[in-house]
């Protein structure tokens, strides 16, 4: 018995399993198809897109005439079935516009949308109503200058004081500013007092400016010396006290109320001399007068009598409400945030 087991144990067959780990199977290319579709329509889309962009609008309207058969430069004179994309016809004429009977257009008054009569025979759109605006305003700027320049050199007074006055044109209108010198302040020192001789500056800018009609905005500057550190009263207060100090001596001097668009305190934020902060030249008191947009002047019966579709437009048409300000700084003129505000 024991003999049989040892027999046994010698025939025990050992078999010894291997594993092979293989890679999935093969899933085709199919994807790859749709990867070179999907990367040829882009490539085609932004080739549309690049010729779009480049293209002249004349160059679009010829491309676009081709594709429309009743278009007079294509049907009139030979078939669109004949050109490169052309197919079939029942004629060999193909597809053309009739060409005994034109397009009657229909009958207007005689005026087209934005523009107006003048005595001349002449129209006007809204474009050239601005042109036309602008073109009264600066001849009324120019007048108002040498109208102050005049008076300042016809005063003895004021004539030492003409050096104190700096007048231009900025994309807002005209500006008359009234500068601090050198041992010679508009005002008494860290505070809003005009002094005698600023007064009467502001009362010949008033006089010059008062039957024009652009709003009026009032803006005080000051340098960039700081009060003492902890203190409520800063240069914001008051720049804008100067201002409204300004504001006070023009009512007086006839500038109707109406017509005082804001009054602001741009503390040390517009140097008129950027490159020292500290030089009492940046002291100073800015008279603009602003630039009216198209609807303002129209309002006040500045081009007469318009056609009533040309009334119609301005009334509604929003892009005038406003006139074109360049963002771009012109001089020491340019927008600032932290403005103070009086109504």
């Amino acid at each position: 018995m024991a003999k049989g087991s040892k027999q046994d144990e010698m025939n025990v067959v050992i078999i010894n399993k291997k594993v092979i780990k293989k890679g999935g199977g093969h899933h085709g290319g199919a994807w790859k198809v749709a990867y070179a579709d999907f990367v040829t329509a882009m490539m085609a889309f932004f080739l549309l897109l690049w010729l779009l962009n480049v293209s002249t609008d004349e160059a679009l309207q010829v491309i676009s005439s081709y594709f429309d058969p009743s278009h007079p430069r294509i049907a009139d004179s030979r078939s669109g079935s004949g050109g490169v994309m052309g197919g079939l016809t029942m004629t060999k004429e193909g597809t053309m516009a009739e060409t005994m009977t034109k397009p009657v257009p229909p009958e207007t008054s005689g005026y087209k949308r934005g523009e107006q009569a003048t005595g001349e025979g002449k129209i006007s759109n809204l474009k050239q109503l601005e042109e036309q605006l602008r073109e009264q305003e600066n001849k009324r700027f120019e007048e108002a200058k040498q109208e102050i320049e005049k008076a300042l050199q016809g005063n003895e007074e004021l004539r030492e004081l003409a050096k104190h006055v700096k007048i231009d044109v900025t994309p807002e209108g005209l500006r008359i500013q009234i500068i601090d010198q050198e041992g010679r302040p508009m005002f008494a020192s860290g505070s809003a007092n005009m002094l005698p001789y600023m007064q009467k500056l502001m009362s010949t800018v008033a006089t010059a400016i008062q039957t024009m009609p652009n709003d009026v905005s009032v803006r005080g500057h000051t340098d960039s010396y700081k009060y003492a550190p902890g203190a409520t009263y800063t240069n914001w207060e008051l720049s804008a006290d100067r201002a409204n100090s300004a504001r006070r001596v023009l009512l007086d001097d006839g500038i109707a109320v109406d017509r005082l668009n804001d009054v602001m305190g741009k503390a040390d934020r517009e140097h008129l001399i950027t490159e020292n902060p500290l030089d009492p030249r940046n002291r100073r008191i800015s008279v603009i007068l602003l630039r009216e947009s198209v609807k303002q002047a129209f309002e006040r019966g500045a081009f007469g009598e318009l056609p009533d579709d040309v009334e119609q437009e301005i009334e509604d048409s929003s892009e005038w409400d406003l006139p074109a300000i360049s963002d771009e700084p012109d001089g020491s003129f340019q927008k600032t945030p932290g403005s103070v505000y009086f109504p």
